[in-house]
């Protein structure tokens, strides 16, 4: 049986608590960007002034903003993943050839990376088509 040492832990307790942190670091910003929207429709409605439907509705949507789409962010995750694949091939055929044990389940990794890259670019493709006819320009709002 192998034994573990004190660094083993803490390091695997710094790299959970890293994720927890990104998570919650996640979950902190949605929450602030949906109380600044909110806030922004409070002082709208204070000020008494006749509004615009077309600006309530952007202002009440959650994907007013373009930077929300999902195919662009279906996109840009699967052109993010697919070199992550490359360089897990590469990782495993340089470090099969100190430790060849260690070649086959890398380029499983590397394989499987490279599926849900193809999935996600796959997935913007079909997303792509939810946004057709909607390109509004809200320039002038």
């Amino acid at each position: 049986m192998q034994s573990f040492s004190l660094g083993a832990g803490l390091a695997s307790l710094a790299f959970w608590g890293f994720i927890a942190a990104v998570v919650v670091a996640g979950i902190w910003y949605d929450i602030r960007k949906r109380e600044a929207q909110q806030e922004t429709i409070r002082r709208l409605f204070e000020s008494g002034r006749e509004l615009d439907p077309a600006v309530m509705d952007r202002l009440l949507s959650n994907s007013g903003d373009k930077a929300d789409r999902l195919d662009r962010a279906f996109k840009l995750t699967g052109w993010i993943l697919l070199p992550v694949a490359a360089g897990l091939v590469i990782m495993g055929l340089v470090l099969g050839m100190q430790f060849p044990e260690a070649k086959l389940p890398l380029l499983g990794a590397a394989g499987l990376v490279a599926c849900v890259g193809l999935g996600f670019l796959g997935t913007a493709r079909m997303a792509k088509r939810w946004y057709d006819g909607d390109e509004k320009d809200y320039s002038e709002v």
